[in-house]
């Protein structure tokens, strides 16, 4: 499946892939554990975090976040291309680690005196989730280069994905609609805020992108389909360096101005939305820079519960950026430091995407 799908088919060549499948079924294995660790000595030369084995345990998290329950600290992870250090894209709202305020851009040097370089990105993860009530303790690193040991009690966490509420000021109401993550219930959400009553006469929409670390890339397009009109939306690209547009259809749920909070938390399938909205003209960016996640991944169930995911694309924004590694520099960037709590009291960047927008509409 690897060999038939993988984005980038000249990296085979550099791993010598076919030998190396080839060594591997030559091995002894008698077990699902020695399986799973066959396979996953076989995607490590490929260099790519995305492309990964997940076991039993983490193909189940991985749907469970997906229909929109997690248990564990609530950290969303990402691998640091620069220099292989696994850190923070957000902390999930509501969770231990943002109540114990873990920014951004953090990097988990260990879990539970294990370091990160020996578990890798999935098991990470993996070792950060466990049973409701059971404690964990976290080696960190700050931004700023600071180390810190932490203990957090795992719980429960309802991701709650769309939070709206209205904002009066100036004589004039804007809503404000944040999604934190793109998970199935996402779209028909979003759908149900822009149909309410409190929305039906708002002068202007605040979206808020901060955190939000992707997830379902058919979720992020159904969103935009909702705010383009007929628009080019993202272009993907194969193995074979064939390219597929994917284009908003006529119509919008909400058609007037419009401003979108960005940060280093905002990856992925919530880029595709950013770099959307600012190509289309349909929206300003404000903010920070964004994460920088140009690759798209498919997931394949395996017949024991475990799973295969698998880079099977690279997108372009519609004016034809890649940002892989690059991220998305926003039309005006916000001072920092950054809100901890994007959305709740304090938060100053939102504080002046409202000033940016009541003059907008003036």
């Amino acid at each position: 499946m690897v060999n038939q799908s993988y984005v980038d088919p000249d990296r085979f060549e550099a791993v010598h892939w076919k030998r190396l499948r080839q060594k591997t079924l030559e091995q002894p294995i008698n077990t699902s554990s020695d399986a799973y660790d066959a396979i996953a000595a076989m995607l490590a030369p490929l260099g790519d975090p995305y492309t990964r084995l997940l076991r039993p345990e983490d193909y189940a998290t991985l749907m469970a976040n997906t229909q929109g329950s997690v248990s564990g600290v609530g950290l969303q992870l990402a691998l640091r291309s620069v220099d292989d250090r696994i850190v923070v894209i957000t902390p999930l709202d509501g969770s231990p680690a943002a109540e114990a305020a873990i920014p951004s851009g953090t990097a988990v040097l260990a879990v539970n005196g294990v370091g990160s370089e020996v578990l890798g990105l999935e098991g990470t993860a993996n070792a950060l989730r466990g049973t409701a009530g059971s404690r964990v303790l976290l080696l960190l690193e700050t931004p700023s280069g600071q180390r810190r040991e932490l203990e957090l009690e795992r719980r429960t966490v309802a991701l709650q994905p769309v939070r709206s509420r209205l904002i009066r000021q100036g004589g004039r109401q804007l809503g404000y609609l944040r999604i934190t993550q793109f998970s199935e219930p996402v779209p028909s959400e979003v759908r149900d805020v822009l149909d309410s009553d409190g929305f039906a006469d708002i002068d202007g929409l605040i979206l808020d992108l901060r955190n939000n670390s992707g997830g379902l890339v058919s979720a992020g397009l159904a969103v935009a389909n909702g705010l383009l009109d007929g628009e080019p939306i993202v272009t993907t690209q194969d193995r074979d360096g064939l390219s597929s547009p994917t284009q908003a259809g006529a119509g919008q749920l909400y058609d007037g101005p419009m401003l979108t909070l960005v940060n280093g938390g905002t990856a992925s399938a919530s880029e595709i939305l950013a770099g959307a909205l600012q190509d289309d003209r349909r929206s300003l960016l404000v903010g920070g820079r964004t994460f920088g996640k140009g690759l798209i991944q498919t997931l394949i169930p395996l017949g024991d519960g475990s799973g295969l995911a698998v880079t099977v694309a690279r997108y372009l924004t519609p004016s034809g950026r890649d940002i892989q590694n690059l991220g998305i520099e926003p039309d005006i960037v916000l001072e920092a430091p950054e809100p901890l709590n994007p959305g709740g009291d304090g938060d100053h960047w939102l504080e002046e995407a409202t000033k940016l927008l009541l003059e907008q509409l003036a």
